[in-house]
């Protein structure tokens, strides 16, 4: 899709460019679809047309589900699963502990619950276990007489784990969505959409999905078996809330078959009432009915909050009791936690940030945080924000033994996970790997100096980050009636963002710190319109600065679009990402 520089540095230090999206479709698309032109111009500017469009707003599983046949392994891992069922064997799950992770335990652990089949979880304690299975936890399920064990949202690449649990017997089943390297490790069933010789429209799923393909394929080959035929087949739509919840909160794509899941997963949640959800929704504070946005802001956080920090069963077990009173137990712990995780991680990422405000003023292309007993759970979150602050790779890193151990993150433009993956071939790094713009590293507290001098080999000089842009309006067509209209294009994620508007011509009225990082703006179009606007944690930055200092100006701001409920009121509201002066 074309797009066109509206502004060549902002504020914030980024150009905006903006979608040129074809007005003849934004005008079929609108007249079609009985949509104001807004949406249809967001519609054409994402590349959707005329024939998509009804599959887009209202996406159905029958129309994307594809046949989970088509993974290798996935059938001989049905039948195996299908004996196992049959003879009544306990099966053990190792998961990860994120939200992926535990959304895949939770969603196999209450299919096997209505067939009747025991199970036994293990998840890897980030702290001392570190990431993927290992042979510790393969023979605590084998203690507790496990013969098969599903590992869930890791496993691809755990070969000598896998290789010692062949050596003890067991099989082992892979279920899991991350990069494969050209060989796979010892297993039953390696099921994964992206080993490199598979060829799968399914590339873009959580393990979530990718678990809820494999229990398709299970209940089919009970039901050939004639398993069902007194009833008791599990109904996997009834649990389609745990892979929403799961593929939110891993930031895959929502497009195709996981826009379908969280569609429907959506509406099953509220249909449903798992009592998990419901008790964290009201510890996060947010109304029903539940949202992509509750869960990537709310629940995803707290969810992810018992494995930073203390026991990732813990969220498991919430998705999975139906006893409220229990429910909300946990509910108010995973609160605690994440309250406990948002102060770590702040005292990490100030001390960070001094550490990358000397790297950016002397030229550093990639910026390295290291801190002694800095909490390994947060070390993702901080890298992630200040290489969005900073427009550049970040690793952040905090000393164990005689290593550090860290986390990278990146911006759009920049192979992360090629250029670790170079570091660990040089025999500069431990371990080091990931995607494109996540990954993790261990490195010899010797060896860091050159680590980074190799990081920053593959790195360009920082250019400006584009800020993109859906569409331009003016204050006065900022309106809680656009906001309503622009919300059939939920739900929202990677892939598929929440709009982001340019508003123009907006003269600064107001600006005033709010709870100490955050600038609440009052702005007037040359309409007259009035309209509130606040920018989150931009209070010391040039942003924040830019604002409380131009009162009176005016100026153009990028942000998206809420209604403001505060006092009954429902207005729209702008989330400002950036601004700009005008014109």
């Amino acid at each position: 899709m074309p797009r066109q520089v509206v502004v060549e540095r902002s504020f914030g230090g980024q150009r905006w460019v903006e979608t040129v999206a074809c007005d003849a479709l934004t005008m079929a698309l609108a007249q079609r679809f009985g949509v104001p032109e807004v949406v249809g111009r967001l519609l054409a500017g994402r590349g959707i047309g005329l024939d998509d469009a009804e599959r887009f707003l209202a996406p159905r599983l029958r129309d994307w589900l594809v046949d989970p046949s088509h993974l290798l392994d996935l059938d001989q891992a049905a039948a195996h699963l299908a004996d196992a069922v049959q003879r009544r064997e306990r099966l053990g799950i190792i998961s990860d502990y994120d939200v992926d992770g535990a959304s895949s335990a939770a969603l196999f652990q209450c299919w096997a619950k209505v067939v009747d089949v025991a199970t036994s979880l293990r998840i890897p304690a980030r702290l001392t276990d570190g990431y993927g299975p290992s042979p510790a936890l393969f023979e605590a399920l084998r203690s507790a007489g496990c013969r098969t064990v599903l590992v869930l949202d890791s496993g691809t690449t755990a070969f000598e784990a896998l290789a010692y649990a062949r050596d003890r017997g067991l099989d082992v089943i892979v279920v899991d969505h991350h990069q494969a390297e050209a060989a796979l490790p010892a297993a039953l069933a390696v099921i994964n959409p992206n080993r490199q010789d598979q060829t799968s429209p399914c590339t873009h799923l959580a393990a979530v999905g990718v678990t809820f393909l494999l229990l398709v394929g299970v209940n089919r080959e009970l039901r050939r078996r004639g398993h069902f035929e007194a009833g008791g087949e599990p109904d996997l739509l009834r649990l389609l809330d745990l892979v929403a919840l799961g593929t939110v909160a891993d930031v895959v794509p929502l497009v195709g078959l996981n826009r379908a899941f969280v569609c429907q997963g959506l509406q099953v949640a509220g249909d449903v009432a798992r009592p998990g959800i419901a008790a964290l929704m009201t510890a996060a504070r947010l109304d029903p009915p539940l949202n992509a946005r509750h869960i990537g802001f709310g629940l995803g956080p707290r969810l992810n909050a018992a494995g930073r920090l203390a026991d990732a069963t813990l969220a498991v077990e919430l998705l999975t009791t139906d006893d409220p009173v229990r429910a909300e137990h946990v509910a108010r712990q995973l609160d605690a936690l994440n309250a406990e995780r948002r102060e770590v991680e702040q005292n990490v990422a100030d001390q960070a940030l001094r550490q990358l405000e000397a790297q950016a003023a002397a030229g550093r292309r990639v910026g390295l945080a290291v801190g002694e007993h800095w909490h390994p759970g947060v070390l993702g979150i901080v890298a992630g924000r200040l290489a969005e602050r900073f427009h550049r790779p970040v690793l952040v890193a905090g000393g164990v033994d005689d290593a550090y151990v860290g986390s990278a993150r990146a911006p759009l433009g920049f192979d992360l996970g090629a250029a670790l993956r170079k570091t660990l071939a040089a025999g500069l790094a431990r371990k080091a790997g990931g995607h494109a713009r996540a990954g993790g590293f261990t490195v010899a507290r010797a060896g860091l100096a050159a680590f980074h001098a190799a990081m920053e080999a593959e790195a360009t000089a920082p250019d400006l980050a584009e800020l993109r842009l859906d569409a331009t309006l003016a204050p006065g067509g900022c309106s809680a009636r656009l906001v309503e209209a622009v919300a059939c294009l939920e739900p929202y994620g990677e892939g598929h963002p929440t709009p982001r508007f340019r508003i123009t011509d907006a003269r600064l009225v107001q600006a005033r710190i709010v709870g100490g990082r955050h600038v609440k703006l009052g702005l007037r179009g040359s309409d007259g319109t009035s309209l509130g606007a606040v920018a989150f944690r931009s209070v010391d930055t040039p942003l924040g600065d830019a604002l409380l200092g131009r009162v009176g100006e005016t100026v153009q701001l990028a942000g998206k679009l809420q209604i403001d409920r505060y006092g009954g009121q429902g207005r729209a509201e702008i989330l400002v990402d950036d601004a700009a002066p005008w014109p």
